[in-house]
């Protein structure tokens, strides 16, 4: 959580961002094993924090265009945030966030609960288009999923930086 504090309020704090994006972060989670834990708590615990966090139950009013307001949502955000588990691969719409999340070079933070990245796999049933499941097993392939995790340590060493270098910076 702490990472994930120091990285919104340092994209926050950038010179050059003068308009106010309606999400900070986006939750992708691949339902019922997550949606009312950890997708939940950390919506709540962000929120609480005054961050805008988006998360499809919680940030969705009636009437709402599904595609369009998640698409919106993950162009606007800053940070994705996917959380993977073991039925996550069996949602089209969490497939789609994450391909979309990765698409538009987001900075990504994953958790994973209770799967490894090596186990995450596309189950095509047959519904799913045969382009969006090359999208989607893209997405998954291991060395994307870590790599963000790299990313998140770059950006960690970044923050260290920057608060050695002006430590009148506060967070």
């Amino acid at each position: 959580m702490k990472l994930l504090q120091l990285q919104i309020r340092n994209l926050n704090s950038r010179k050059h961002r003068v308009i106010r994006t309606p999400f900070d972060v986006f939750i992708n989670y691949g339902g019922k094993d997550t949606r009312r834990t950890i997708a939940s708590l950390l919506f709540d615990h962000l929120y609480r924090l005054n961050f805008r966090p988006f998360l499809d139950d919680k940030s969705m009013k009636p009437g709402d265009k599904l595609f369009d307001k998640i698409d919106n949502a993950i162009k606007w955000c800053k940070i994705g945030v996917p959380i993977f588990s073991p039925r996550c691969c069996e949602s089209y719409f969490c497939l789609h966030e994450l391909a979309l999340i990765l698409e538009s070079k987001k900075k990504m933070i994953p958790i994973f609960c209770d799967v490894k990245p090596s186990e995450l796999h596309v189950l095509n049933n047959g519904r799913i288009p045969l382009e969006e499941v090359e999208k989607f097993n893209l997405a998954l392939e291991e060395d994307v999923v870590t790599n963000a995790a790299k990313i998140v340590v770059e950006s960690l060493i970044e923050e260290e930086q920057m608060l050695y270098h002006n430590p009148q910076i506060a967070f």
